[in-house]
Parts: C-alpha cells; sequence; structure tokens
C-alpha cells in the first residue's frame, strides 16, 4: 500500500446521516484512505454500529454515534465523542438529510421545519462545532452534501429546494471567512442514485423519470465517494467555494 492509498491517514471525519446509502458510502471510502471516522445516524443506532464495526473489521478506526444534528447539545456530545475518541476533527461531510415530497399548497410549517432543520440548521451546528478544532489543528475540510433541486427545482419540492439552497450559500459563506484558517469548503452536488429511497428523492424523478441523464446511469454510492475523498484530500487544499456536480451530466441535460 502505497502513501497515496493512506492519503488521509492521522485525520478525523465526521460524517453525518452515514448509516445508509451515499454517507455510508463515503464514510468508508475516507476509512481507506486511512481517517478515522464516526459514524452518526439519526436513530439506526444497530446499523451505525455495524458500519463501524466492518470499518474496523477491515483494520479502520471508526465509531458509531447516534445524534439528531438538529439538536445543538446532540451535536456538542457527538463531537465531543469524536474528540475523546481521535483527538479531534479534520473533516466534516454534511450529508444528513429529511425528504419528503409535499405540493407547496399543503406544504406546513411543521414540514418545512422539519426539513430544513436538518438539512440547513444541522450543517450550521455541526460546522459551529467542528471548525474550532480544525482551526485548532492548522485546517481542514468541510464539504456540504447538495441536490439538484437547489438550482433546478422539484415538483412537489419547495422546501428541499431552499433548504439545499441555503447549506449552499452556508458552505459559499463558509469558504469565504475559513480560507485563512486553511480550511476548505465545497459543494458536491447528487442527482438521481441508485440507493434505498431513491424513488422518492431526486429533482429528476420529481421532473419525470425519462429525463436523459447524459452518463446513462444513476449514480451509485462510490461516485460521490470517491469525490469527496478528493476534495478532503492534500491535492485540493487550492479548492474552495466550488460546487461539485456529480451526477452524471443531469445538471447539462437541463
Amino acid at each position: 500500500m502505497t502513501e497515496t492509498d493512506r492519503e488521509l491517514a492521522g485525520k478525523v471525519a465526521i460524517v453525518t446521516g452515514s448509516a445508509r446509502n451515499i454517507g455510508r458510502a463515503i464514510a468508508e471510502e475516507l476509512a481507506r484512505a486511512g481517517a478515522a471516522v464516526t459514524i452518526n445516524a439519526l436513530k439506526d443506532a444497530e446499523t451505525a454500529r455495524a458500519v463501524a464495526q466492518g470499518i474496523r473489521d477491515r483494520g479502520g478506526q471508526a465509531i458509531a454515534q447516534v445524534a439528531d444534528i438538529a439538536d445543538a447539545g446532540a451535536v456538542e456530545r457527538l463531537v465531543a465523542a469524536t474528540d475523546e475518541a481521535f483527538g479531534g476533527v479534520d473533516i466534516l461531510i454534511n450529508n444528513a438529510a429529511q425528504r419528503s415530497t409535499v405540493d407547496f399548497v399543503d406544504l406546513t410549517w411543521e414540514e418545512w421545519v422539519r426539513v430544513r432543520s436538518v438539512a440547513l440548521d444541522g450543517a450550521f451546528l455541526m460546522s459551529k462545532a467542528c471548525v474550532p478544532h480544525m482551526i485548532s489543528r492548522g485546517g481542514g475540510s468541510v464539504v456540504g452534501i447538495g441536490g439538484l433541486s437547489s438550482v433546478l427545482g422539484a415538483a412537489k419540492g419547495a422546501h428541499k429546494s431552499a433548504t439545499k439552497d441555503g447549506m449552499c450559500g452556508l458552505i459559499r459563506g463558509m469558504a469565504t471567512d475559513l480560507g485563512r484558517h486553511n480550511i476548505n469548503c465545497n459543494i458536491a452536488v447528487v442527482g438521481v442514485y441508485d440507493t434505498d429511497r431513491a424513488s422518492g428523492s431526486g429533482a429528476l424523478i420529481a421532473r419525470g423519470a425519462d429525463t436523459p441523464i447524459p452518463m446513462g446511469r444513476k449514480g451509485v454510492g462510490q461516485d460521490m465517494a470517491n469525490t469527496i475523498r478528493f476534495l478532503v484530500g492534500p491535492k485540493a487544499r487550492y479548492i474552495t467555494g466550488q460546487t461539485i456536480h456529480v451526477n452524471g451530466g443531469a445538471f447539462l441535460a437541463h
């Protein structure tokens, strides 16, 4: 194994919403690159522990933490547990999100808050808790997982579009403020991915499943994981404030 194969050795990452799907693929890829990883789930402790155990079985370092990242106290405990286990935080992947499909006419304030609180408020709380660790360690990386709905809109998804667009603004603002601390902040945008809840998410599905994807297939978790590994690695230190579309050219299709 070469040094390049373990370019994140000595780094510590938190991936929110990483017990399943894209988040899990990201966490496992960062572990393969040598990072110690905290697996986070909202409720499914058993699955989160299994993902962490799988990483450890392959020789990596990982812990599992159940936490509602929309809750400031839970976030503090999550980050404190990571610090206690691994000695700090270098990498934050804001992946967790709540999904729902509701026509704007029927969209309630409660549903608006439920979706916003995780993807946007949670990204803010997690970033505020992790950035001081990054500054003290001489730098770090934050990546927000964006959605095509934030740039294309989505039928029955005004709340999701607004939330994801807000997170993009947050990440760009952070990139402006934190560059002087050697912290790069970027957005990686998914599209139609082959996950166990893809049928209820994604701007292209909301607009019609017959919308062409130039690459001719749905994405898989590893597609995003490979991109994230690059963005948080040593070869991407001069990339910040950018929106990277990891969706097979789906954005071009519109």
